[in-house]
């Protein structure tokens, strides 16, 4: 990586994108360079066209090298898909330096032994994510360095993936001509850009509806506790219109943008519009038939991710309420719809706390290139002589990261 510059990488559903970025002197996010292209080389976070996925990335790249007048090589890339799962974990150490002051060896020791779960085969560790540590009796430490103590325990998040998932998303940044120098969750990513500390400390739920997938995300005393993928995002809802409106899904993803509401609550019934459908016909459509289409998908995609973060106990704890972020999130209303269905207050989160071009990365759409911009910045520079015996690059990788969020 260049010094000082950041270079991000969103694969998603129905976009890829990129961004060019460094911190400034106020420690805000200064975006350099954007490169943007909506495709679909993905479907449920799985690569179904190489070819175009490699051009994609080539082509956005380049576009954001260009307007930001640099050349890079590496890239971090944002990962999702169904298929990846979250677990909480528990090492525990006894602490034998003098005086029993428990050091960043100690702390090491302990996430490593959280990691040492037994995965299957096809399986790896994305990340390594410390909740809190327990110092004796002590619980609730979010850094025990220079505490004194005879054990020390770490509850950690423990994100995996299927090694192929994550193989077949660095071969297309590789072939493109790029390095992949990290791989982030999408849903960390994006939360890094649109939550602010009270509502991580507070609990909130994040849900980044993307297009082909609805990422969740859970938030409790500034650590993760849950996450979960819905396989279904805001392309299903194009797809209920394009049938409800005899229309193409790409006109039906147009006419959802410019007239569509989440809530038939809060449409108008005599509000119209003239719609375009296949065979260039044209047909006056109410806004509320409209959003009578959009809004039982919104909500079953919204009750599927409530019953699984009932399922794990954890409803109660998002005292702050609900962010949604993505695309998926510029449908108008939507906030509405998560408040019925959470009985929660809702919000749409935009990134923010940005300077340079920031006007360019605006919307909920960019919320995960930005937080990857935003992570990356916190995960760099980190102290390579921290390491841990016996693993793989990768996971020494996690660790480090891990380590150097708790000292931040």
């Amino acid at each position: 990586m260049n010094k000082g510059i950041i270079s991000v990488l969103d694969i998603g559903s129905t976009k890829v994108c990129c961004l060019i970025c460094q911190l400034d002197a106020q420690g805000r996010l200064e975006i350099l360079g954007v490169g943007f292209q909506k495709t679909s080389v993905l479907r449920k976070g799985i690569v179904v066209n190489f070819d175009e996925a490699i051009e994609a990335v080539q082509n956005v790249v380049e576009e954001a090298e260009l307007m930001a007048g640099v050349v890079i090589k590496d890239l971090c890339v944002g990962l999702s898909g169904e298929q990846i799962e979250g677990i909480n974990s528990r090492g525990v150490v006894a602490i034998n330096s003098k005086n029993n002051e428990i050091t960043e060896e100690d702390i090491t020791r302990a996430i490593n032994l959280a990691r040492s779960v037994q995965l299957a085969n096809d399986r790896e560790i994305l990340h390594v994510i410390p909740q809190e540590f327990i110092v004796d009796s002590q619980r609730g430490v979010a850094n025990p360095m220079g505490m004194s103590g005879v054990r020390l325990e770490s509850e950690v998040y423990l994100v995996s993936t299927p090694k192929n998932a994550m193989l077949n998303v660095k071969r297309v940044v590789e072939k493109a001509g790029y390095r992949v120098d990290d791989v982030v969750l999408q849903s960390i990513a994006s939360a890094e850009a649109v939550l602010n500390d009270d509502e991580k400390e507070l609990g909130v739920i994040l849900l980044d509806v993307g297009g082909g997938t609805t990422d969740i995300l859970i938030y409790k005393s500034n650590a993760i506790w849950h996450s979960a993928v819905i396989p279904y995002g805001s392309d299903q809802i194009s797809k209920d219109i394009a049938y409800g409106l005899k229309t193409t899904q790409h006109l039906a993803g147009e006419i959802k943008e410019k007239y569509g509401s989440a809530s038939t609550a809060m449409v108008d019934s005599e509000d119209f519009f003239r719609a375009p459908l296949i065979g260039d016909k044209i047909a006056k459509v109410s806004r509320k038939a409209l959003a009578s289409i959009i809004e039982p998908r919104v909500e079953e995609i919204f009750e599927m991710a409530r019953a699984t973060i009932v399922k794990g106990e954890y409803l109660n704890k998002a005292v702050a309420g609900v962010v949604l972020t993505g695309g998926g999130a510029l449908c108008k209303d939507i906030a509405d719809v998560a408040e019925k269905v959470f009985s929660k207050p809702a919000r749409v989160g935009t990134p923010n706390y940005l300077s340079g071009l920031s006007e360019r990365v605006a919307s909920p759409v960019f919320s995960t290139v930005v937080g990857l911009a935003k992570y990356k910045s916190t995960t760099i520079d980190i102290d390579e002589n921290l390491s841990v015996n016996n693993e793989s690059e990768s996971v020494v990788s996690n660790i480090k990261s891990a380590i150097k969020r708790i000292f931040n």
